[in-house]
């Protein structure tokens, strides 16, 4: 199976923003609302006090109430005391597999869900797509209760 080249490129990007928990991921919203806003989507951001992190609510479709939302988080678990054996935020391939903090949880699942919206932006839909991605989910979910408000 051919590998998708902007896929690919997008996940080397996310990768490349190292997001662990607790720390700025504001690199990451503002990439990630940057190429949903180019295809029209509305995006609404909500920051943490701080300004270092933030959530993001992108909808691309109709403006009416309804549709279907895939949800993540922009957080990864810290590397520190860890003995990777490739850089853990660059994307590192062997043959098939492709390696880096996140791959699996969960800046791959951000990957497909940022190219499905900008693919469904040049669709007609019926009901909205919707993005929503939180911050610090892997310390107490801390960032979906303000995305929820």
């Amino acid at each position: 199976m051919p590998v998708d080249e902007t896929m690919l490129s997008i996940l080397r990007e996310l990768i490349s923003l190292p997001t662990a928990s607790h720390t700025p991921s504001i690199d990451l919203i503002r990439y990630v609302q940057a190429r949903l806003e180019r295809v029209g989507a509305r995006c609404e951001r909500a920051a943490h006090e701080d300004g270092t992190r933030a959530n993001l609510f992108a909808t691309v479709g109709p403006d009416i109430s309804g549709g279907v939302v895939l949800s993540g988080h922009t957080d990864v678990m810290p590397v520190e005391g860890q003995s990777w054996t490739v850089p853990p935020f660059e994307l590192t391939s062997h043959g098939i597999k492709y390696f880096g903090r996140g791959t699996a949880d969960m800046k791959g699942f951000l990957d497909g869900a940022v190219n499905c919206m900008e693919r469904a932006a040049g669709e007609t839909l019926n009901t909205p797509l919707h993005l929503a991605l939180s911050f610090d989910e892997e310390v107490r979910c801390i960032g979906v209760r303000s995305l929820l408000r």
